[in-house]
């Protein structure tokens, strides 16, 4: 999609520049921001560029936001409780430019869908990671290999866990995730623009938060989970998708048939061996057994030198797991 203009207007210089740099470095969002502090500025702009959405402090009378002719407003409110008398939306000004970002896309992205406009991108690599083997570092693997590609991809993290325990690891409280993608699928509503809303961001990488709830996952199919990544993977602009995927039983088959890649995390121990054992068993009779030759079996090394919790994702990257998922990737054509 071709980038569209966003304009920003702020009497704070450095919070305007602060966050048309953020958004500017999004490639997943439709729109090329400029800042502005002056409104003689921005009116001398507006007569020659046609701006499509426009983010305007609240400050700024109707009158002088109506003379701009911004196409869309949005104000950007100092304190969190707004007047309903606005005839624009708001959003508050001082939170995270992640979740700024997605407030002011939400409504935006909902006018592209219905003029018609869609994402037009390469499918995605999707990397599935899973194993039948619980407490394998699964998760700590997909979250460091995640960050690692990010640093030179557009990566998505996704995680199909019941309990995944990610909002404690990044600190964040979230509204919305994969049980609203879940939703929008089901419906056959789904779309990039709603992938948009819910995405949040820890340093390079973008990351669907898991289901609110783990009946969330039970109740949605196998197939559907698959088309769910798959419509994702042709239709937004991410070059690799990981998958990290729970203890969903034999219905982890479908899932990672869709996969270009899989990463099985094992154990040495027998008992590990034999649930490995059985679950390739299980692809045999099932009709899967090609998949097995894409599936690579990893024995990760194990830490125990990590401090707080809210500091784990970024000492997963200088860990014995991070030099190992560095040379595993070097490897990688």
């Amino acid at each position: 999609m071709k980038k569209r203009i966003m304009a920003i207007y702020d009497s704070d210089y450095g919070f305007g520049e602060r966050f048309a740099e953020f958004v500017n470095f999004k490639e997943r969002v439709p729109v090329s921001i400029v800042s502005f502090t002056s409104l003689k500025e921005l009116s001398d702009y507006s007569s020659d560029h046609g701006i499509e959405l426009l983010l305007i402090s609240s400050n700024v009378s109707n009158d002088e936001i109506e003379q701009i002719g911004a196409d869309r407003v949005v104000l950007l409110a100092e304190e969190k409780i707004i007047s309903s008398n606005e005839p624009y939306p708001s959003v508050y000004k001082y939170q995270a430019a992640n979740h700024l970002l997605r407030e002011v896309m939400e409504g935006y992205y909902t006018d592209l869908e219905e003029q018609g406009y869609s994402a037009l991108s390469e499918r995605s690599r999707v990397i599935g990671v899973y194993s039948p083997v619980n407490r394998c570092l699964k998760t700590s693997f997909s979250l460091t290999m995640a960050q690692l590609l990010s640093r030179d991809l557009k990566v998505l993290y996704l995680n199909l866990e019941d309990c995944s325990g990610l909002s404690g690891l990044t600190g964040e409280e979230y509204k919305r995730g994969m049980s609203d993608l879940f939703y929008y699928y089901r419906q056959g509503s789904f779309s990039f623009g709603r992938l948009g809303t819910v995405i949040c961001t820890w340093g390079d990488l973008d990351y669907v938060p898991p289901v609110q709830y783990p009946e969330d996952l039970a109740f949605v199919s196998s197939q559907e989970i698959a088309g769910l990544i798959k419509q994702i993977s042709e239709e937004s602009t991410y070059g690799t998708i990981i998958l990290d995927l729970g203890q969903m039983g034999k219905r982890a088959a479908d899932v990672l048939e869709i996969c270009d890649g899989i990463y099985m995390p094992v154990k040495e121990d027998c008992v590990s061996a034999a649930k490995v054992e059985e679950f390739e068993a299980y692809l045999a009779a099932s009709g899967h057994d090609s998949m097995m030759r894409r599936i690579q079996k990893i024995n990760l090394p194990y830490h125990c030198t990590f401090g707080r919790k809210d500091n784990y994702l970024d000492q997963l990257l200088w860990s014995e797991l991070g030099d190992f998922t560095r040379q595993l990737l070097r490897k990688q054509p």
